[in-house]
C-alpha cells in the first residue's frame, strides 16, 4: 500500500519526461528571436539619422554654403543671393529625383531661403550664417540646462522613441550615458556658437563659411557616436531580452 502511493510521487519529481507538442499551441521562438532586441536600438538610431536626410544629408547641408561664400567672393550680393537659391533649389530637385524624404529634401531650401532673405533683409552678406549662430547658442542652452535638471536631452528622446515607459531616471548607469551623451552634444552646439560668433563680431564672410564646414559634419557624427552609444547602453539595460 504505501509502494502504491509513494510511486506517483517519485515519478513527478525524479523521472525525467519529455515535453511534448501542444496542439493548437504558438511555436516557442527559436535562437533568433534573441538578437531580435538589437536591431530596435539600431532602427531607432537610423531613424534619427534618416529624419537628418541620412549620411549624405549632412554633405547637402554644406553645397549652399560653399556656392555662397564661393560667389560672394566675386560677385555682387544680390548676385550671390540668387546664385545660392538656384544652388539650393537644383540639390532639392535632385534629392526628390532620388527618392529622398520630401521634408529632409525640401527642408535645406526653405533653410537657404531664410537665410538669404535675412541677407536681402539687412544688406549683410555676414548674415548668411546668422541664423545657423543663434541656433547653435539655442542647442548649447537647451542642452545645458537639461544636464543640470537632471533630464538629459538624449534620455528623453530614447525613452519618448520607446513609448514613454521606461524609468531611465532610475538607473543610474542609463542617466550616466545620457548625461555624457548630452553633455557632448552641448559641446558641439557650445563650439559652433563659440567660433562662429567671433567671425561673425570680425566680419569674415569666408571665415565663416570655412568654420560651418569645418564644424558641421565632422562634428555631428562626433556627437552622434556618442548618442548611438547611449542610446545601446540604455537599451541593453532596460529593454526586455527575448
Amino acid at each position: 500500500m504505501n509502494a502504491t502511493s509513494t510511486h506517483p510521487a517519485q515519478y513527478r519529481d525524479d523521472a525525467p519526461t519529455e515535453q511534448l507538442p501542444v496542439v493548437g499551441a504558438a511555436p516557442r521562438p527559436t535562437g533568433p528571436a534573441g538578437p531580435a532586441a538589437k536591431p530596435a536600438t539600431s532602427a531607432s538610431a537610423a531613424s534619427m539619422l534618416d529624419q537628418m536626410g541620412g549620411p549624405m544629408g549632412f554633405v547637402y547641408s554644406t553645397v549652399a554654403v560653399v556656392v555662397f561664400a564661393a560667389a560672394n567672393a566675386f560677385l555682387p550680393l544680390p548676385v550671390t543671393a540668387s546664385i545660392a537659391i538656384g544652388a539650393a533649389l537644383l540639390l532639392t530637385v535632385f534629392r526628390l529625383v532620388r527618392g529622398e524624404r520630401f521634408s529632409s529634401a525640401v527642408g535645406g531650401l526653405i533653410g537657404v531661403g531664410v537665410a538669404v532673405g535675412l541677407v536681402a533683409w539687412t544688406g549683410s552678406a555676414k548674415d548668411f550664417f546668422a541664423i545657423g549662430i543663434w541656433a547653435a547658442l539655442a542647442g548649447f542652452v537647451v542642452t545645458a540646462v537639461s544636464v543640470l535638471a537632471r533630464r538629459p536631452v538624449t534620455g528623453l528622446i530614447w525613452n519618448a522613441v520607446h513609448g514613454n515607459t521606461h524609468d531611465w531616471r532610475a538607473d543610474r548607469p542609463s542617466l550616466r550615458a545620457h548625461d555624457i551623451a548630452t553633455l557632448a552634444a552641448a559641446a558641439v552646439f557650445g563650439a559652433r556658437f563659440v567660433v562662429q560668433y567671433w567671425l561673425y563680431a570680425i566680419d569674415t564672410t569666408g571665415g565663416l563659411a570655412i568654420a560651418r564646414v569645418a564644424m558641421g559634419t565632422p562634428l555631428t557624427i562626433v556627437g552622434a557616436l556618442v548618442v548611438v552609444w547611449a542610446f545601446r547602453r540604455t537599451s541593453k539595460r532596460l529593454l526586455p531580452r527575448s
